[in-house]
């Protein structure tokens, strides 16, 4: 009995400290605790340092290149009646070179590069190609500021970014910047003009080619023609010629634009640097597509879609004396598939003066093969 009573008096008493001992805490925190504090939450304040971040794009890039680059002015009695865009891209001994196109320049009397520093001086037209729509203009070394440095278009890769340089719709914009990004390669777009001549050395009121371009999306306009693409690296890896305008078709068309690629242009180039032209093959024949064979009085199977139609064969040519015939329909140029005859002029314009070429045709319904050494006109 004694026991349980002592254990009674135990629990009591150890009560009864735990009480003290929350009050005597309770009177220490109200006492020398601000009562603010009790019921405010503490924030700590995080210092951030301020980063100032300088985004200098191409800037270098456009430096690197900019001095290479000139207007290209065209005059009649003196005054500028049009222009476009160049690029100085090699030098040789005492002279200096520029690429531009050959619509900037074609049938002009006179012609003036102006450079970065508005120094300006009367260019000779070296040569040009209609064609590929290059044009190499020469003028003095000393006349210079800078020769542009030389990349590779088949090293850009879709999506990388490109910029131009040129003297787009008014002199009062020369030398304008625009950046965009390689939105294509190998297009092939459709070229033509009024040339009393096609490239199969037929007179023709028309003539109409495909050309083998780079897709951008960097603005450009009238008077950007002739002016250097590059890439992120200031280098050189096209020549500005077209865009898609709204012309084109109903709808609005923007930052669609196209330039020759570096190698193809300067592979040009080279050739009017030693003779002063581009001497091309022909087959001496008249083309038309498969659609236009009933129009010439060709009669075709109904199951052919594609392919080049001979309309006509010149005496004594490439074609005369490989045995094609009016009516045959071309669909090969050795094994390059031949869809239309723009096609045809395509593949052909890889080739050579002098070269072998094998000609798969279509001829009474049957596949046939010729051998055809290209001429010239």
């Amino acid at each position: 009995m004694h026991e349980k009573q002592n254990k009674k008096i135990n629990v009591v008493i150890i009560c009864l400290i735990v009480i003290l001992l929350i009050a005597v805490g309770a009177d220490i925190v109200m006492n020398y605790v601000p009562f603010d504090e009790l019921f405010t939450t503490n924030v700590v304040n995080k210092t951030e340092k301020e980063v100032t971040v300088t985004d200098k794009g191409i800037a270098d890039a456009v430096d690197k290149l900019y001095n290479a680059t000139v207007i290209v002015e065209i005059l009649k009695n003196d005054e500028v009646t049009g222009w476009g865009s160049g690029v100085v891209y090699k030098t040789d001994k005492d002279k200096a070179y520029i690429l531009t196109n050959h619509h900037v320049v074609e049938n002009a009397k006179k012609i003036m590069a102006v450079f970065a520093n508005e120094h300006e001086v009367e260019a000779k037209v070296l040569g040009s190609d209609e064609y590929a729509d290059v044009a190499v203009l020469e003028v003095s070394k000393d006349d210079i500021i800078e020769v542009a440095s030389i990349g590779a278009s088949a090293d850009v890769r879709m999506g990388d970014t490109v910029f131009a340089i040129g003297t787009p719709i008014s002199l009062s914009y020369s030398f304008t910047v625009t950046r965009g990004i390689l939105s294509g390669k190998d297009r092939l777009v459709e070229m033509s003009s009024g040339s009393s001549k096609n490239i199969f050395g037929q007179v023709t009121s028309s003539d109409s080619w495909y050309m083998n371009l780079l897709q951008i999306d960097a603005s450009i306009n009238s008077g950007n023609s002739g002016g250097p693409l590059a890439n992120s690296n200031g280098e050189v890896i096209g020549i500005t010629n077209s865009k898609l305008s709204s012309s084109y078709s109903e709808t609005s068309i923007e930052n669609i634009g196209f330039a020759i690629p570096i190698e193809d242009a300067l592979s040009v180039a080279s050739q009017i640097e030693e003779t002063g032209k581009v001497v091309r093959p022909v087959l001496g024949v008249t083309m038309t597509s498969v659609e236009g064979a009933d129009y010439n009085g060709i009669s075709i199977a109904k199951d052919i879609k594609e392919g080049a139609v001979v309309v006509d064969v010149s005496s004594g040519s490439s074609a005369d004396k490989a045995g094609i015939k009016k009516g045959d329909v071309i669909t090969k140029i050795n094994d390059y598939k031949v869809k239309d005859y723009m096609y045809l002029k395509y593949y052909l314009f890889r080739y050579r003066v002098g070269d072998k070429v094998s000609v798969t045709l279509i001829r009474d319904g049957k596949e046939k093969k010729v051998d055809v050494t290209l001429k010239s006109n």
